[in-house]
């Protein structure tokens, strides 16, 4: 008899997400924690916490470019102490089930295919905005399998250097990482904000989500940040309207709490950028899902081998 559950396992530059789900993507038990420390003490820890005699097997969606098919974390920018481990191998020994790994971003479009809003499309771009940037696409209902590293196509040419070692990347440009080290750099150089005074002078403690509230009450540099960002965005998504012609981008992670300046700068800046025909055929929306996608399509991938 097939076993009823799998674990999903999303490893971001943040957060470790691991998630106990079902074959059609409802999720039982979730654990979330942060990403710094001992990453596999953390991992095996969390996947114990959920692991039972009914898991089926375990997904791993990692940031980074991933060889599927060897199993191995090609580049990880964001977490390079994961680039010289056999991951795949420490945890299928320590819990003996199968064990897959893929890319993050592409394991939260197949998460929402199954079981978010991107269900009702049979094409569409799935952006994750957070600590990086990533990307997937489903065209005629199923994952395109290409690299689909969509937060490094490149939006300023000579920009900001990416953790990916380019100059310019959409990630560079309007990530969260990216807004946090442009209020610092801005802060430091002596910009007028009221960023200056965080948490008593603090400002190196500044999050996205602190740039969001200072934007909201009127700080013009927060303003400005979520603004530049979003822009950057909205390049990016004009580009992809105009290469897969999706029904849908749908936007998820962190940085769509920040939907009334950042993105909506981006549809703003993208509708100007598109060609009207293809941009009036595609809706710009958020995620269902949220977190969840990544957890889920990463448990799908003990469905799909």
């Amino acid at each position: 008899m097939d076993k009823p559950f799998s674990i999903g396992v999303d490893l971001g530059g943040t957060n470790l997400r691991v998630a106990s789900v079902t074959r059609d993507g409802r999720i039982i038990e979730k654990i979330k924690i942060s990403s710094t420390g001992d990453i596999v003490n953390s991992l095996i820890t969390c996947i114990d916490r959920v692991f039972s005699s009914d898991i089926k097997g375990i997904g791993l969606a990692i940031a980074g470019v991933i060889d599927v098919e060897n199993k191995s974390i090609t580049s990880c920018p964001n977490l390079r102490i994961l680039e010289d481990m056999e991951i795949v191998k420490i945890i299928s020994t320590r819990f003996n089930v199968p064990v897959f790994l893929e890319n993050d971003a592409y394991v939260a479009t197949l998460g929402e295919s199954v079981a978010g809003v991107g269900r009702q499309f049979n094409s569409f771009v799935l952006l994750t905005l957070g600590t990086g940037i990533g990307g997937g696409v489903i065209y005629n209902k199923s994952p395109l399998k290409i690299a689909a590293e969509l937060g490094h196509i490149i939006v300023e040419v000579g920009g900001r250097r990416c953790g990916c070692g380019s100059l310019g990347c959409l990630e560079a440009q309007a990530s969260a990482r990216a807004m946090v080290e442009i209020a610092t750099e801005g802060i430091k150089g002596g910009r007028a904000t009221v960023m200056m005074g965080h948490a008593g002078g603090q400002y190196h403690t500044v999050l996205p989500a602190d740039i969001y509230k200072y934007a909201l009450e009127g700080d013009t540099f927060a303003i400005e940040i979520l603004k530049n960002a979003g822009r950057y965005l909205g390049a990016g998504i004009a580009s992809f309207i105009s290469i897969f012609s999706p029904q849908a981008v749908i936007l998820t992670g962190g940085l769509t709490g920040a939907w009334d300046i950042y993105v909506q700068e981006a549809i703003k800046l993208a509708s100007e950028n598109s060609f009207k025909e293809l941009f009036a055929k595609t809706q710009i929306i958020r995620s269902s899902l949220g977190d969840d996608a990544g957890l889920i399509g990463a448990a799908c991938l003990t469905y799909s081998k």
